[in-house]
């Protein structure tokens, strides 16, 4: 079974229907995309509201209130301050970057299946972060003070965008990426991935290793105001990146071929594609660690709301990463307080069983040999 899409040579026969590839039906789909947007960032809104009210202690929204106009009381102040916010910051970069990232692989690619994390981009992240918290102790303490906060994001971005170059150089072929060897490639970086951070974990000492155990779920608690700051600016600077990129993403759903005829330099979009969503994806995996599927679900359901149109459907690709993250942040800390269970366990418990039925319903319409 081949995940790759039909060559540019089946164009004229007609091939099945991608999701990605469907133009906006003429019916109801306009109005709707016009409504999804404001309502994704209303949900979003409300999501992030109810990370700062609920927790452990609940707050009011009268208590919030008083905390931002400087009146409120000192203990509501430090579990604003000091835990809820820098969360709420963290789950909204990372929601956004994560979601940003898939949407724009998956239309380069023109393959609803790609995502960060199947490709091996967030395992080579965790890997490089992983190795830098082992065995870069004296590299850190030798940086100056004003790195050190950049150290870890550094080195996330150097796996990750080694990756994106090694799995896209080992997919091209005659001039075109083969998704099929893409995802095969990424699955050979994850299982190397995965002995690195096994083999760093085991010559690790305590301290290391129950960091290295919480981080490696992914989480939204616990991270320096340094890592946050970085991966909201990598958010926002790939978020502009990206959209800047909209129309060369649609001119990717007609085939390369067609998009260069078009004007296209398809091979600099690609690439800017690809560094962008390796900056964003690095930022976010070192101060959150690996948080899997949001890549894939987010865009999945802004394309369903929105169509394909990557002008609409990259902020509602964005927002609805912000909701998915903040959702499932809110459903492990809620779920058993006060204990925390780690995010990345609630968003795989999504994603696999959106990514199974994805390919399914692939395979339903486009044959065993799509």
């Amino acid at each position: 079974m081949s995940l790759a899409p039909a060559p540019d040579t089946r164009r004229g026969s007609r091939p099945g229907p991608r999701p990605d590839a469907r133009a906006p039906a003429r019916g109801g789909r306009p109005s709707r995309a016009a409504l999804a947007l404001p309502a994704l960032a209303a949900a979003a809104v409300g999501l992030a509201l109810a990370e700062l009210v609920y927790g452990p202690v609940h707050l009011s929204l009268a208590r919030i209130w008083a905390v931002a106009q400087g009146q409120g009381d000192a203990a509501a102040e430090a579990i604003l301050m000091r835990i809820r916010l820098p969360r709420l910051g963290l789950g909204i970069a990372a929601g956004a970057a994560l979601a940003l990232s898939g949407a724009a692989l998956q239309g380069i690619l023109r393959n609803p299946l790609a995502d960060p994390g199947l490709i091996g981009v967030t395992g080579g992240a965790a890997a490089a972060a992983v190795t830098m918290i082992v065995l870069g102790g004296g590299v850190i303490a030798a940086l100056p003070g004003f790195l050190v906060p950049w150290a870890l994001p550094l080195a996330a971005f150097a796996g990750a965008a080694a990756v994106t170059a090694f799995v896209f150089a080992a997919a091209r072929r005659g001039g075109a990426t083969s998704v099929a060897t893409l995802i095969l490639a990424g699955v050979a970086v994850n299982a190397i991935a995965f002995a690195v951070i096994g083999a760093l974990s085991f010559v690790s000492d305590d301290q290391q290793l129950r960091e290295l155990t919480f981080w490696n779920l992914g989480g939204l608690g616990g991270a320096a105001p340094g890592p946050i700051g970085v991966a909201a600016a990598a958010a926002a600077a790939a978020g502009v990146g990206l959209m800047r990129l909209a129309r060369g993403l649609d001119l990717m759903q007609l085939g390369e071929r067609a998009a260069f005829h078009a004007g296209l330099d398809v091979e600099r979009a690609k690439f800017a594609a690809a560094a962008w969503s390796a900056l964003a994806v690095g930022a976010v995996t070192a101060a959150a660690g690996p948080i899997g599927f949001v890549g894939l679900v987010g865009p999945h359901l802004a394309r369903l709301l929105v169509g394909p149109g990557h002008a609409r459907l990259l902020p509602a690709s964005a927002l609805c990463g912000v909701a998915l993250v903040l959702a499932a942040d809110l459903a492990v800390r809620t779920a058993v307080p006060p204990a925390e269970p780690p995010i990345g366990l609630a968003t795989s418990l999504i994603g696999g069983p959106f990514f199974l039925w994805l390919l399914l319903r692939r395979l339903r319409r486009e044959g065993p040999d799509a």
